[in-house]
Order: structure tokens, then C-alpha cells, then sequence
């Protein structure tokens, strides 16, 4: 595992130490998207030297795409200080961001192999990288970097208080200039490795973690350190694990992280609500929760058969609960199509597994073999797809007869809990 995921894992290092100091001030600015827009508009400018007959990985297309995006930059800092304009900057970088990508839609439409084209800026290929590419990133962000810790305190200044640094003589329009020149560079360079979506989500995720866990910006810069390492790691990981597009599985495993940290902020707020005005704090939940108890059985009383995941759930958990809305006869079928599954699941998996140990080199068969493991996965890929369906079709049955006995008695439970919570709460407000 290491041999193949030590320099991927640099090359997030590389990514995290230079994205989450510009994502301070990308979040300070309130230009959440820009990062997106010029990370399109570099996208741009390599899919049209593609189209020029310009690998990807080119120095031409590097160049093609330095070039689109030094004019996305010149954009974004003349139109920041021109309050006369009656848009917000954050529409215009809208703007810029979708005709980029219809452009390069349109573009990728006249090139052999477009889709791939499209997929591979999207995600990348961080998985591919060389210790050349993670040199030349590691020693173009160190510069890049210095030339940052230089600059600092006007950047900072313009980040966080635009209009006081103005009124203390800042040249604001060329500070910016320098500032988003410095980052269309990194998001060029940055795309080339890992694609749009990857270079986004380091951007933006560490940075705002940071940004809800502390005020400074030392303190900030820290967490979205430690973020960025510690996601580089679980998203390679899982990718490893459960052969996932690597690129992929690291934006998902950002996304988790912020809604961990997301849950855990307000389940401490809620805790802090219940010490200073007691368990009353906890109605507005109870309301909720209620309101979507009776929501659910208004949903499974009127549309029986739409998905069900909180029921899919708990039936997953308590089958008892699905098996008492059965016949014996459909019950007897349902632990025999349960019993076939579980065995044909795990026999997939071992071949699957085998499959993937064949790919990376830990086992070895013949070709012969291989086509034979081939033929045999899509045979039993079929049987146990016929199990499923026998499955969902005894749900869809106990999902008729829940409608009535269970849906009804939710739904009137919801909603007189909720009505009973909220009527107190109005009686209990002050009168103005």
C-alpha cells in the first residue's frame, strides 16, 4: 500500500500547505467561488490546447492555461473596487465560472475522447504524479509561499477590512491584482495534478473548519493544516481499501469531515442552550421532530411504494418489524431469498477481492483464469440481482399493508405533537 500511495500523499501535502493559506483569504473576501471560477477557466484554456493537439500534461497546455487564467485574474481585482457596478463580485465570478464551463463543453465536443477529457479535469489524476511533479509543486509553492510571508500584511489588511485598508492608503486594486495572479498560478498548477473538484474542496474545507474553530488566524491556519493532512490520509485510504477514484474519495472524505464538525458545533450549542435555559431549549428540536415524524407517515400512507430509507433502515436493523406485515408463505420466502444473498454476497466479495489483488499485482492468474473469474462475477452478479428483486418485491407488498397500520398512527402522532409543543411555546411567549 505504501509503495504505490507515498507520493500522492506528498503531493496532498504540497496541495494542503499552500491552498489553505489562500483559503483565508478567499473566505475573508467572501469569494467562495472564485477558486472555482479560475480553476475552470484554466480548464479552459487546456481543453482549447487539447484541442490544438497539446497533451494535457504538456508544458504548452500549462502555458495555455497560466494565460486564460492571468486574465481571469486581471478581471476579479478591477471589478472588486468598483462599488458603482450594481452587481455583487460573487455573481460575476458566477458568470465567469459557467461560461468557462459551457465554453469548454463546447470545446471537448469537437476533441476525440471529450468525456474522458472532462472527467480527468474534473478529478484529476493525483494517483499518477511523479517525484518530479511533486518537486516542481513542492518548489513553486515554497516561492510562492515566501513571496506571501512578504506580502502579508497588505494582503491580510485588504482580505479583512478592504475599506480600512483603502482609506490607509493601500493601493487595493494592485494588491489584489498580486494577490489573484499569485492564485491563478496555484489553482493552474494545482488543476494539472488534481482536478477541479480536489483543488476546490483543499481550498476551501480546511480553511473554513479552521474558520469555525478559531478567530486568529495562526490559530486557523493550524487547523486547516492539520485538516488537510488528516483527510489526505483517510481519503487515500479509502480509496485503497474500497478501490475508489482517489480524487473522489478525498473530496468525499472533506465533505464528512464538515459534517462531523458541523454536528458536533451544534450538538455543543444545543448543550450550552439546555445549561442556560433548561431542557425549554430542546422545544424547537421536539417541534421539528415531531413535524417530520408526522411528515413521514403522511409520505408512507400516501405514496406506499416512493423510497423509505428511515424505514429501509430500521428494517434493516429490526427485520422483525418488515416480517410482521408478511404472510408465512412470504415470510419463508424472504429467509430463503436472505439466506441466498448473504451467500452469493460473499462470494462476490472474495472473487472481487481477488479481482483486485490481480490489478495490483498480489496474486497472478493466467489469462484464461482471468476472463473464467470475469464470466463467473457477471454470472453471479446476475443471481444475486434476482435475490434483490424478490426482496424489494416482498417490501413493496409489506409497505401496502404499512400504509394503514403504520403510517396513519405517525402521522397523527406527529402532527399532535407537534401542534401540542407549538401551542404551549406560543402561550409561554411574552406578549409585546
Amino acid at each position: 500500500m505504501l509503495e504505490f500511495l507515498w507520493l500522492p500523499f506528498l503531493a496532498c501535502l504540497v496541495l494542503t500547505g499552500i491552498h489553505v493559506y489562500l483559503g483565508l483569504h478567499v473566505l475573508a473576501r467572501g469569494v467562495i467561488f472564485v477558486d472555482l471560477a479560475l480553476a475552470q477557466v484554466a480548464a479552459l484554456g487546456i481543453t482549447i490546447a487539447f484541442l490544438a493537439g497539446h497533451p494535457i500534461q504538456s508544458e504548452a497546455a500549462y502555458w495555455y492555461a497560466l494565460a486564460f487564467t492571468v486574465g481571469g485574474a486581471a478581471l476579479f481585482s478591477l471589478t472588486r473596487i468598483r462599488r458603482a457596478i450594481a452587481i455583487p463580485q460573487e455573481a460575476l465570478i458566477g458568470i465567469v465560472y459557467a461560461v468557462s464551463a459551457a465554453l469548454t463543453v463546447l470545446v471537448v465536443d469537437r476533441a476525440p475522447q471529450g468525456a474522458e477529457h472532462i472527467k480527468q479535469l474534473l478529478v484529476g489524476s493525483i494517483l499518477t504524479v511523479t517525484p518530479g511533479d511533486v518537486g516542481r509543486l513542492a518548489l513553486l509553492y515554497a516561492v510562492l509561499g515566501a513571496l506571501h510571508a512578504a506580502i502579508r500584511r497588505p494582503l491580510l489588511e485588504i482580505s479583512f477590512d478592504s475599506d480600512g485598508a483603502a482609506a490607509r492608503g493601500r493601493a487595493v486594486r494592485w494588491w489584489d491584482f498580486a494577490f489573484y495572479l499569485t492564485f491563478g498560478v496555484v489553482v493552474t498548477s494545482s488543476v494539472r495534478v488534481a482536478g477541479v473538484l480536489l483543488v476546490f474542496s483543499y481550498l476551501i474545507v480546511p480553511a473554513a473548519v479552521g474558520a469555525l474553530l478559531s478567530g486568529s488566524v495562526t490559530g486557523r491556519l493550524a487547523i486547516g493544516w492539520t485538516v488537510g493532512a488528516v483527510v489526505s490520509t483517510l481519503g487515500l485510504w479509502a480509496s485503497f481499501a474500497w478501490d475508489l477514484p482517489t480524487g473522489a474519495a478525498v473530496v468525499a472524505t472533506f465533505g464528512a469531515l464538515m459534517a462531523a464538525v458541523a454536528c458536533v458545533l451544534g450538538f455543543r450549542a444545543l448543550a450550552g442552550g439546555v445549561r442556560a435555559r433548561g431542557w425549554e431549549a430542546l422545544r424547537g428540536v421536539a417541534i421539528v421532530a415531531g413535524a417530520a415524524v408526522g411528515l413521514a407517515g403522511l409520505l408512507l400512507a400516501a405514496f406506499p411504494r416512493m423510497d423509505h430509507h428511515w424505514l429501509d433502515w430500521i428494517e434493516e436493523t429490526v427485520p422483525g418489524v418488515e416480517l410482521a406485515f408478511l404472510t408465512p408463505a412470504e415470510r419463508q420466502t424472504w429467509r430463503d431469498s436472505v439466506e441466498a444473498l448473504e451467500r452469493g454476497t460473499a462470494e462476490l466479495r472474495r472473487l472481487k477481492t481477488l479481482e483486485v489483488d490481480v490489478q495490483w499485482g498480489r496474486a497472478t492468474l493466467t489469462p484464461e483464469q482471468q476472463e473464467r473469474l470475469r464470466q463467473f462475477l457477471a454470472s453471479r452478479g446476475e443471481i444475486t440481482a434476482g435475490d434483490r428483486f424478490v426482496l424489494k418485491t416482498l417490501r413493496s407488498r409489506a409497505r401496502e399493508r404499512q400504509r394503514v397500520w403504520l403510517g396513519l398512527p405517525l402521522l397523527i402522532l406527529g402532527a399532535v405533537a407537534a401542534g401540542l409543543l407549538a401551542s404551549r411555546a406560543g402561550r409561554r411567549a411574552p406578549a409585546r
